[in-house]
């Protein structure tokens, strides 16, 4: 969680906000609760990640983003529009520096607040709860005016230490609430999924089904091998898939989870079977963030098209 709010810039392409914006009336004067200054020290790290293209940047297009990618929109830039700007910014940023050959080229305001707005936007929205966006705001401008802060360098710092110890803790406890309930929820699908006519279970608890039998070799443990395949959770989602990118994938046994590495040595080469995963031989009580819970079971469509050693 420090290195998120230390370093917003690192997960940017570009990073810019406008300088010297005008005081809001809402604006604090103090800091009362702890929720306050907790969202102060946010801004705080934001405006100092972001300052180094400051005058090329419109104020309201920057929050209007960040709100935007709060609600879960699309980014209100296409990416023909984001390269475009990012450029510019780059740019602009190599020419404040004196770099030889770099121009101030022309660039919008308005379409820099809005790309910067929205990786902001993205970069916070995990946190998005926890933080009051008006003072967050208000502090990113007064990093961005070196105005006062309400927090000293200090105080900050000790709010930061706080603030991540306390987001670690949620975070611990909700992932814990989620593995038991993907365990509670998988054990039934799988208890329920192995009366299924055509569904064999082995003794690691993998289940699987004979969707085309091949007839090449089995491969052995080390080997390479070449599949297609689609990975889904119990609800359908699908999180990765050979097919959509267009190309078998190719890789040790080794290399995989141990439900893959059971699964994939009973099949022939030219065979397609379907395997549901438990989270044990999957990816175990850490998941494997963003798309796979603790705990999940895992639904994979497998196709052997190859072995090699």
């Amino acid at each position: 969680m420090k290195a998120l709010l230390r370093s917003v810039a690192a997960l940017f392409t570009v990073a810019a906000i406008a300088a010297g914006g005008v005081a809001s009336a809402q604006d604090k004067q103090s800091l009362s609760t702890q929720r306050e200054k907790e969202s102060y020290m946010v801004g705080l790290d934001v405006g100092q990640s972001i300052a180094p293209v400051g005058p090329d940047l419109d104020i309201a297009a920057f929050e209007r983003a960040i709100r935007n990618a709060f609600a879960g929109g699309k980014p209100l830039l296409d990416a023909t529009e984001s390269k475009s700007v990012g450029n510019a910014l780059m740019q602009r940023i190599a020419a404040r520096n004196g770099q030889p050959g770099a121009k101030q080229v022309e660039v919008a305001k308005d379409k820099v607040g809005l790309l910067v707005g929205s990786d902001v936007g993205r970069s916070l929205a995990p946190i998005k709860d926890e933080i009051d966006l008006p003072v967050l705001l208000q502090a990113v401008r007064t990093v961005l005016a070196k105005g006062t802060s309400l927090l000293s360098e200090a105080e900050a710092g000790s709010v930061r230490e706080s603030f991540s110890a306390r987001l670690q803790s949620k975070l611990q406890a909700q992932a814990a609430a989620t593995a038991d309930k993907n365990k509670a929820e998988g054990d039934a699908f799988l208890a329920k999924n192995k009366t299924v006519k055509g569904v064999f279970t082995t003794r690691s608890g993998l289940q699987y089904m004979v969707l085309r039998q091949g007839a090449g070799p089995r491969p052995k443990p080390g080997e390479r091998v070449r599949v297609n395949y689609q990975g889904a959770l119990l609800d359908g989602t699908v999180f990765d898939s050979s097919y959509e990118r267009g190309q078998p994938a190719e890789f040790s046994l080794s290399q995989v989870i141990a439900g893959w590495q059971e699964g994939v040595s009973m099949m022939p080469v030219g065979g397609k079977y379907r395997f549901w995963i438990p989270g044990d031989i999957g990816y175990g009580a850490a998941g494997s963030p963003p798309s796979i819970g603790p705990n999940a079971v895992l639904v994979f469509d497998v196709e052997l098209l190859g072995v090699a050693p």
